[in-house]
């Protein structure tokens, strides 16, 4: 399981995030930030994923809703299958790619969400939104 150190995802949606996994046929979780109820988050930032998320569903025929998402479970069998390479915000699309490329399907449960702003140590800049768009682009055709 993956969970931004920041915060931002509530511990307490631990339960929500691992429960599929009572079915034998779902391998990875993503906590969406836009499913059911939320609280509103810097409008640059939510254009920004739901951007890079459609290019995902376009570049990997997929249907999900926030690929950005900084909380994630995963079996450790999909580990063997996939090599990653980011160590800063790319994990997100690389590992997201690689996943889709390698065949698994991503199950989507609602989460928490308590996004913070600059003064508050946000990091993420419109670079890392055009690294992740190269990322995907890159495994999708290149890799």
């Amino acid at each position: 399981m993956i969970q931004d150190a920041d915060l931002e995802y509530s511990p307490e949606n631990y339960g929500t995030l691992l429960a599929p996994f009572g079915d034998a046929r779902v391998d990875i979780v993503y906590g969406s930030r836009f499913l059911g109820s939320h609280l509103s988050t810097m409008f640059v930032y939510a254009l920004g994923n739901k951007f890079v998320t459609l290019m995902t569903n376009i570049l990997y025929n997929t249907n999900i809703t926030d690929m950005e998402t900084g909380y994630k479970a995963f079996r450790r069998s999909v580990l063997d299958k996939i090599t990653i390479s980011a160590n800063r915000f790319d994990f997100e699309p690389e590992f997201t790619a690689k996943a889709l490329k390698a065949g698994y399907q991503i199950y989507e449960v609602p989460i928490t969400y308590f996004g913070r702003k600059f003064s508050e140590g946000k990091k993420l800049t419109w670079r890392d939104g055009i690294v992740a768009l190269w990322t995907l682009i890159k495994y999708r055709f290149m890799a």
